[in-house]
């Protein structure tokens, strides 16, 4: 508004509209015109002060342009070597605090972060303590920061900041606030170096009394707020540490075809003349050539394993504990699908045989959660993670149970399966019973089973079977009623050279014509084709 022969006049909307957009079309005249100006002096190869000058410009209003922040390092590259070093020194300075002022437009400015970085990593003297205080305020305004804390955790390596205090840093903030995802993830990466433990890894165990303190600490953040993901991911991680030792699980020795297969605690890549992986035939090294079951050189789920390592009695009744804390947050919370989650995690932990029931029915609960009978809203995504996270603890399970009993046939039909998992484990399975599942596919993990003879798959959804490549022992595969389309999606098989038995019936690709034909030309070893 402004004044007219002494009376007030006020704009309409439609002025203040044009106004605006007047002003919009001037700043991105200046915006155009400043950056086809860089451009210009870049391809020239004019590397200088001016081009700071005309990409401050632009940076300041946006600082996400990262071509920009390129030019800048280019031009700060050329001054370096023109410059003197009080000179480089004064222009250091205005970097840093121009920055700073990029940071308050938009605090979570990937280029930004990145060329305080770069620009500090080239400085013979920083002073990281002036960034730790900057990370500091960033954070006290936006405590989940991610990329102030990514930098601070640049900062705190380059300074030496010990662990110690920089764990006490978290304790701040999460006192202040629970609901700081990244505090929590960054006491994670802390504990394991104020806590080293002998042959666990860099994300090992953690000693008992230290695990008691932070599972006290998250029990009371997510009974403050138990609707709050932060705390629930970090209690995950604290049950989780338990990283399992090397070890061999399995050994298979074939006479017949000459093969020695091993079966490891962990992945392992083993590398041409290396000694990764020692063979010792009465105490002398012999020489061989290893692969994997699928020819990939990439560590092998043949030599990949879960460990299925005994609780410790002090970490049994801290988990024990906890099951109790969780069930009486459920009574309190029945919706909270982090505590649901979380009960049945602790139950996998204590015994997976003894609660399998229970887990199945709290399983059956967050199913229904996905999934409201009276709305029309569903969650795929995470009904999806639910089903293949049942899936797993019921192969985890019933490999358990065939051990107990020392049998080599392993049945996992009618379960609802939708994934496959831990097949490394059953080097030894002579049979293998799939049928009636959710299964889409047979994974190539499958290659790790060296003695399967039987493979029934009936009655799933099974459109791949690429898992199949490389089963030397293969000898009746039943697929009936599947979705397998093309004659050309059985080309796997051909790599099997003891199946005699495939069953097809059920199957669209079934319906082409002369498909016996054409099948006993794709797969001659095979004696009986059933279409």
């Amino acid at each position: 508004m402004y004044m007219r022969h002494g009376r007030l006049k006020v704009k309409t909307s439609e002025e203040q509209a044009e106004a605006k957009r007047l002003e919009r079309e001037q700043k991105l005249k200046l915006y155009q015109s400043a950056t086809q100006a860089v451009f210009q002096k870049r391809q020239a190869g004019e590397l200088d002060e001016s081009v700071l000058e005309l990409t401050s410009q632009i940076l300041g209003a946006n600082p996400d342009f990262a071509t920009l922040w390129n030019c800048r390092r280019e031009v700060f590259q050329q001054l370096e070597t023109q410059k003197s070093p009080e000179e480089l020194a004064v222009l250091v300075k205005a970097e840093l605090g121009f920055l700073e002022s990029c940071l308050r437009v938009n605090p979570k400015s990937y280029g930004t972060w990145h060329h305080r970085c770069w620009l500090l990593g080239r400085l013979p003297e920083p002073n990281w303590a002036r960034e730790l205080e900057l990370c500091a305020r960033f954070l006290e305004v936006d405590e989940r920061n991610f990329h102030c804390w990514d930098y601070r955790r640049f900062v705190a390596a380059q300074a030496a900041v010990p662990p110690a205090e920089e764990l006490a840093f978290t304790d701040s903030l999460i006192t202040r606030n629970f609901s700081n995802y990244s505090s929590w993830h960054y006491r994670s990466c802390l504990l394991p170096q104020l806590h080293p433990q002998p042959d666990s890894g860099p994300q090992g165990r953690l000693p008992e009394d230290v695990l008691l303190k932070e599972l006290e600490l998250v029990q009371n953040a997510f009974f403050t707020d138990p609707n709050d993901q932060s705390a629930w991911f970090y209690h995950r991680w604290l049950l989780g540490r338990a990283d399992p030792q090397d070890a061999l699980r399995c050994l298979h020795v074939s006479r017949d075809e000459a093969c020695l297969t091993v079966s490891f605690s962990r992945p392992l890549l083993v590398e041409a003349r290396t000694e990764t992986l020692l063979l010792l035939v009465d105490e002398a090294p012999l020489t061989v050539e290893w692969r994997t079951p699928d020819g990939r050189s990439r560590p092998s789920h043949v030599w990949v394993s879960q460990d299925w390592c005994e609780l410790s009695v002090e970490k049994s009744t801290v988990l024990q504990s906890e099951l109790e804390s969780c069930k009486e947050l459920q009574e309190l919370e029945p919706e909270n699908k982090w505590c649901l989650l979380t009960i049945i995690l602790l139950m996998r932990a204590l015994d997976p045989l003894l609660y399998e029931k229970e887990t199945l029915q709290y399983f059956q609960t967050l199913k229904a959660m996905t999934h409201p009978p009276l709305l029309q809203a569903v969650d795929p995504m995470r009904a999806a993670y639910l089903d293949d996270l049942r899936s797993k603890f019921l192969v985890e399970n019933s490999i358990l149970k065939m051990e107990y009993a020392e049998v080599r046939v392993l049945h996992l039909a009618h379960k609802d399966l939708t994934v496959l998992c831990h097949l490394e484990q059953l080097l030894l399975v002579t049979h293998l019973d799939l049928s009636h599942n959710r299964l889409r596919a047979l994974p190539p993990a499958l290659a790790a089973l060296r003695c399967l003879e039987v493979l029934q798959a009936n009655d799933n959804a099974i459109e791949s079977l690429d898992g199949v490549t490389n089963l030397p022992r293969l000898r009746e595969l039943l697929l009936c009623n599947n979705r397998l389309q093309q004659p050309t999606t059985l080309q796997p098989l051909a790599s099997c050279p003891r199946l005699v038995l495939l069953n097809l019936q059920g199957n669209p690709l079934c319906q082409a014509e002369g498909i016996l034909e054409h099948l006993a030309e794709l797969l001659p070893s095979v004696n009986s084709i059933l279409t």
